[in-house]
């Protein structure tokens, strides 16, 4: 099983930036589908952005375009997340996730049709 890892969360004022990165803690194939999720307690798992293997096409979560911006490194099977303009609401446990396979597009939102996840790394936006 293939566990993921993430890093670059912290602690960031209010109109602020990070910078997260995901990558396997093993050498592996490249990953079809790779994207980031959010998570705060008491609350349902929020898609966040997702992009595909070759890096053309990207998705987004509603509150988070025009902020964020996701990218991947095949020779690393890597993804990041660069975010900025962070905001007090994007304070959560953030997620990384990939796919073995192929996943329709009007798909990738749901958090069930990810097969590989991170521990999470946790990001807090203060006023």
């Amino acid at each position: 099983q293939v566990q993921l890892v993430e890093s670059g969360g912290g602690l960031v004022q209010a109109g602020g930036s990070l910078r997260l990165s995901c990558a396997p803690s093993e050498r592996t194939r490249s990953s079809a589908l790779m994207g980031w999720f959010r998570q705060v307690p008491g609350k349902e798992r929020e898609f966040v952005a997702a992009i595909s293997r070759s890096g053309g096409s990207t998705n987004y979560g509603d509150s988070v375009k025009g902020r964020f911006t996701i990218s991947r490194d095949n020779a690393k099977n890597a993804v990041y997340l660069q975010m900025n303009s962070l905001k007090r609401e994007d304070t959560a446990v953030y997620y990384c996730a990939a796919t073995r396979g192929y996943i329709s597009e009007t798909r990738v939102g749901r958090w069930d049709e990810y097969d590989y996840w991170g521990q999470g790394t946790q990001v807090t936006v203060s006023s």
